[in-house]
């Protein structure tokens, strides 16, 4: 079965969603359907926290993403952190971390990553302590997004780049870091380098939030170089 959700916006402050998830359909996958040969003809693989969840899907993602090290395809990881999914924040910072661990672009909110570092306490939400764990393993860019004050970006470079956000009217927040992350990753799949990528990010991020659905209010490229075009940074 598919998921259900409910969403309500009484301001763009005061907004939510309630969604079931019991016994659906994504959960499902399992490593029987995870095809090595499928995944090693892609430009990339992208694994949602989400997936990690429950079983058969937990064991479906690191089949998945065992191939894709061993055909060195590109992994992006959206940490996705959905609490109401998990049994506790240990299991989940458990199983991300080992997901994490073989991905070459990792993106998640400050939150997300603190949640992850819950037992590297000398961290302390320092962003670029943060970035610098992940280029010990596969990662070579690492984009932590704090809301409101944009988002910054690290390579295993040594670069560091800055994005803020565009104005816009906004009438709810849900769905911003999906539309983000999807414009972000059409940006370094198509060789742009990450600052640019990260703008398209904002920029669809502005979009969706502006209106109010959620997967319909996604835009499309033209939708987002039209927004560019007039956009006013904040």
């Amino acid at each position: 079965m598919t998921g259900l959700a409910f969403t309500e916006i009484l301001s763009p402050e005061d907004c939510s969603i309630l969604m079931y998830r019991d016994n659906v359909a994504d959960l499902k996958l399992d490593t029987s359907e995870v095809s090595e040969d499928y995944i090693k003809q892609s430009k990339s693989l992208l694994v949602s926290g989400t997936a990690l969840a429950q079983s058969p899907s937990r064991e479906a993602v690191f089949l998945a993403l065992d191939y894709a090290r061993k055909h060195n395809v590109t992994v992006i990881f959206d940490l996705d952190y959905r609490p109401y999914t998990w049994k506790s924040a240990q299991e989940t910072a458990i199983y991300y971390n080992l997901a994490a661990e073989k991905c070459d672009v990792i993106i998640g909110t400050r939150e997300e990553f603190d949640m992850m570092e819950q037992f590297v306490k000398e961290n302390n939400s320092d962003d670029k302590k943060t970035a610098n764990k992940w280029f010990n393993y596969h990662a070579k860019i690492v984009v932590i997004k704090h809301g409101s004050n944009g988002s910054i970006a690290y390579t295993k470079e040594g670069d560091t780049y800055e994005s803020g956000i565009f104005k816009s009217n906004v009438l709810k927040t849900f769905g911003a870091g999906d539309s983000y992350a999807s414009a972000f990753i059409y940006g370094l799949m198509q060789g742009w380098d990450v600052s640019r990528a990260m703008e398209f990010g904002s920029a669809s991020a502005s979009i969706v939030i502006s209106r109010h659905s959620c997967s319909e209010a996604m835009p499309t490229v033209t939708d987002i170089e039209e927004f560019l075009k007039t956009a006013v940074r904040m």
